[in-house]
């Protein structure tokens, strides 16, 4: 089989990362380094030199012959070698030149500290382009401008004007703020905190979140990522790097602008858009980042992920020696969204045998003030072990018979709870530092008040909610294969208003495009006289509904467009001339082109909601579900999340409204169908992801009651005629690739259906990876997996829930069993990707492998790509065969030991 490389998926490619250029540089050359006292050029030059990172540096300076002793160079060109790094202080205007010339010297990187660009006005963003324009044309990326630098704890090298450089650790911390840089480096000094790397990202000209995560995600050495967070900047390229990353290591943000006044100043400071507080907060959840609302928190969650397992629910159990703290402990976890644990009879009887009959018998556990540590120890120890329990709270208050070491000794072999966080809050002063240490180095984060741990725990159960969205299998709808939308109707309807110069959809077009998506809709007939709305009315049979059929009114009951509940054909006619009539007065006669006569729906225990979308000018798309009808705006119960989804994702939306609790059966009301309702929200997300054109569309009222799901009222806008492609906002994750999706046979006529993989299609690769002999195994892996380790969960989410973005993987499928696997993986930061090929043993030599593979040729090209890589064993003489024919270069490794293709795109 064909290997992608001898690393796994995962892992960082041996290969050097475009990134290391800021962290490892073995040449810095500093341009305009000054002997000015008080200066940035100054103090990043000594901060540099006086570095133990082990690399030279040279100060660039035309109007000095040294530099704090040191021999300066006018020009990057006069370095007598080649530079990896340069970091620029000069002027504005100089800087789009200076970079030009870097790259005519060979340099990989550059750090622009100076102001002046996007966020003094158009002036500034025009030299701004320029400097990417330059650094583009001649590979260098650019970290900046507008930024405090960049340290690598680890190695020592401070490429920053601060007057300290971080202290190591395993924290990865990245700032638009290089004022707020300092401030955390200031604490951090005093605190402790140590540092992977500290980098000031200023206005992200060209490296953004999305880089200096994926970079960080694959560094070894760094255990969390902790972000403040101005403004998005790419978006897709941060929602791609946090989803692949968040599986591993937790990405912890801090994002002001939550009010139009932060908002509008995080925009003035940074010269960027900050785009709607909802629509980031959706896409933190659909991405597993964690939010957090101040800097403290930003700190204690690093350590609190790093030391505890991430809590299965929201349920806390609170061990105290004191009422009054477990109170307030209680109420900052109930108003955060969290519950308290209900104990279990077996729980309550378990604390009745060892504690004092005072005891509050209830959740907070009050174990009295006396409490011993042996009584502290048994009473963490009962609580978890109660299935109730999703994690545990202990908080100490210092009185005269409490010895608060002692008791953090006994708590120490309870720090580790199988998939339960323990958390503590001893409270004091000097009373308590002892145990607070012990705690703290037995991996028990300790808090100095316990609604903060409260607070803790929140974020835990909060973030632990939204990774499930990414790693849950969601289920397969049952219709899913013999489903298909009617794409080309869609857009012939789409591309006909357009062209017509009109940009809202007739009520009658827009429930065609919500049917061609299989969503079902109230049969709908258009009459322009009174006598065609009789005639229909008729024909549907009684009651029935009329509404205003026009191309430019979209709020019928604005203008009386809408009569319900009519119930004979005399009643139909008096309201198309009302409807007529009403129309006339309220916005003109030439607004009214007839009547839509509808069947008038009645469904028991019927509910009506709402499902729309519309555009966000960073994350393109965002779609809306909550509660519908008239009110909707009055009672504002929604929640908010980017397409497109699956059947995980949409009962997410669904759980975050009132109505959920509703729909799921109340006081006697039968449930709504949730499994339909999720597969109307997967087709109605799958047509807002693809037809781009569309920039409004709800959905009000869809009607869902326990007998069905129907769609009555819907309004679409679209893109006018003058848009052009390119102005249109692109969805923040790449929609399912529908344009690899095509039939193929094998040679020995056997029929199958190639298609990019989904994330439902996790149980099929279980029964795939059953089929593959030890051998197969080991000629794409390069060394033997056991099918255990094949088909654990955690692995198959990473295979089939993919960024379609980041990599493609196409399976080929045959009466519901995949029969191959195709895989292209980009190399991040180059335009290179790796290609693997692995077919079950008993569809080998069919020539499976060869159509998968020229297929994924087909991707690259696609995708812009300049090379595909591949590793191949020597004995694998087959698969060299079918790359030869295909186009592939192959080189020999000098031990013999791989087989390296090669093609160039």
């Amino acid at each position: 089989m064909l290997a992608a490389s001898k690393s796994s998926k995962r892992k960082s490619h041996p290969r050097n990362q475009p990134l290391d250029v800021f962290f490892k540089p073995k040449t810095v050359a500093v341009i305009g380094a000054t002997e000015n006292p008080n200066t940035v050029g100054r103090t990043l030059f000594w901060n540099l030199m006086t570095s133990p990172f082990g690399g030279t540096v040279y100060p660039v300076n035309p109007k000095r012959p040294s530099v704090l002793g040191v021999k300066a160079y006018p020009s990057i060109s006069e370095i007598p070698e080649e530079v990896d790094l340069a970091v620029v202080v000069t002027p504005p205007p100089s800087i789009p030149g200076l970079i030009k010339e870097c790259g005519e010297n060979g340099v990989r990187g550059a750090i622009v500290i100076s102001a002046g660009f996007k966020e003094v006005g158009a002036e500034g963003a025009a030299l701004e382009r320029q400097l990417l324009e330059e650094a583009q044309k001649a590979n260098i990326r650019v970290i900046g401008p507008n930024c405090l630098g960049v340290m690598s704890p680890l190695s020592g090298m401070n490429a920053t004007f601060a007057t300290a450089i971080a202290r190591p650790g395993s924290v990865g911390f990245i700032s638009q703020s290089g004022a707020l840089c300092t401030a955390v480096l200031d604490w951090s000094l005093k605190e402790m905190v140590g540092f992977s790397a500290f980098v000031s990202v200023g206005s992200m000209v060209d490296v953004g979140w999305g880089d200096l995560i994926y970079y960080l995600g694959n560094d070894p050495k760094t255990r969390s990522i902790v972000i403040y967070m101005e403004t998005i900047g790419n978006a897709r390229s941060f929602v791609s790097a946090a989803r692949e990353v968040a599986l591993t290591k937790p990405i912890i943000v801090i994002k002001p602008g939550r009010t139009a006044a932060a908002a509008k100043a995080a925009a003035s400071h940074t010269g960027s858009l900050t785009g709607s507080d909802e629509v980031l907060e959706a896409a933190f959840r659909r991405s597993g980042v964690l939010r957090v609302n101040n800097i403290a928190d930003l700190f204690y969650m690093a350590e609190v992920l790093a030391k505890q397992p991430r809590p299965k629910g929201p349920r806390l159990t609170i061990v105290t020696n004191a009422g009054g703290p477990g109170v307030l402990a209680t109420d900052a976890l109930i108003t955060g969204g969290g519950e308290l644990s209900d104990l279990t009879p077996e729980t309550m009887e378990a604390y009745n045998a060892v504690l004092p009959a005072t005891w509050s018998h209830n959740n907070p556990v009050d174990i009295i003030g006396d409490a011993s540590p042996e009584r502290y120890a048994k009473a963490l120890d009962i609580a978890a072990k109660d299935p109730n329990s999703d994690g545990m709270l202990v908080i100490l208050t210092p009185q005269a018979m409490t010895d608060p070491t002692q008791i953090a000794e006994q708590l120490k072999p309870l720090a580790k709870q199988e998939g339960k966080p323990v958390l503590a809050s001893w409270m004091g002063g000097v009373d308590v530092a002892a145990g607070e240490e012990i705690l703290n180095r037995a991996n028990i984060p300790t808090f100095p008040y316990p609604d903060t741990a409260a607070r803790a725990f929140n974020y835990m159960w909060k973030y632990s909610y939204n990774l499930r969205g990414l790693y849950e299998t969601p289920a397969m709808p049952e219709d899913s294969a013999a489903w298909t939308p009617d794409r080309k109707l869609v857009e012939s309807i789409i591309s006909g208003a357009r062209k017509e110069g009109r940009p809202i959809l007739t009520e009658f077009e827009s429930k065609q495009l919500l049917a061609a998506y299989g969503i079902p809709v109230a049969k709908t007939v258009i009459a322009k006289s009174k006598d065609e709305a009789v005639a229909a009315a008729n024909d549907i049979g009684y009651p029935v509904v009329l509404k205003l059929f026009s191309e430019t009114i979209t709020h019928k009951t604005d203008v009386g467009g809408v009569q319900l509940n009519l119930g004979d054909a005399e009643a139909v006619a008096r309201a198309f001339t009302a409807i007529e009539k009403s129309v006339a007065e309220k916005a003109g006669a030439q607004h009214f082109q007839g009547v839509t006569v509808q069947p008038m729906i009645k469904l028991k225990d019927a509910y009506e909601l709402i499902i729309g979308s519309s555009l966000d000018p960073q994350f393109g798309p965002v779609l809306l579900f909550g509660t519908g009808g008239q009110l909707v705006e009055v009672f504002k119960d929604r929640s908010l999340a980017l397409p497109p989804l699956n059947s995980t994702l949409a009962r997410r939306m669904m759980e975050q409204t009132k109505i959920y609790k509703a729909l799921k059966g109340v006081r006697g009301r039968r449930p709504v169908d949730l499994a339909a309702l999720e597969t109307l929200m997967v087709r109605f997300a799958a047509l807002v992801a693809e037809q781009r054109w569309i920039k409004e569309i709800d959905i009000n009222p869809l009607l869902a009651s326990p007998d069905g799901l129907v769609a009555l009222d819907a309004r679409i806008v679209v893109h006018g005629p003058e848009v052009a492609p390119e102005q249109v906002p692109i969805p923040a994750i790449r929609p399912y690739p529908t344009r690899y999706v095509a039939p193929w046979t094998m040679k020995d006529s056997t029929p199958v259906n190639i298609r990019p993989i989904r994330p439902e299609d996790e149980p099929a690769m279980v029964r795939f990876h059953e089929t593959l002999s030890e051998r197969s195994v080991y000629l794409r892996y390069f060394h033997l997996l056991n099918l255990e380790q094949r088909i654990q969960h955690e692995r198959l989410t990473r295979i089939c829930f993919i960024d379609y973005d980041r990599e493609m993987a196409l399976v080929a499928e045959h009466e519901g069993e995949i029969l191959g696997v195709g895989r292209l993986m980009k190399v991040h930061g180059t335009s290179e990707a790796e290609v693997a090929v692995l077919i079950s043993d008993k569809w080998q030599g069919r020539g499976l492998g060869k159509e998968l593979l020229a297929r994924l040729l087909i991707v690259g090209r696609d995708e812009k790509l300049t090379k595909l890589t591949a590793d191949i064993l020597p004995d694998n003489r087959e698969v060299m065969r079918i790359c030869e024919k295909l186009g592939f270069t192959l080189k020999h490794s000098l031990d013999d030991e791989v087989v390296r293709a090669e093609f160039g795109l």
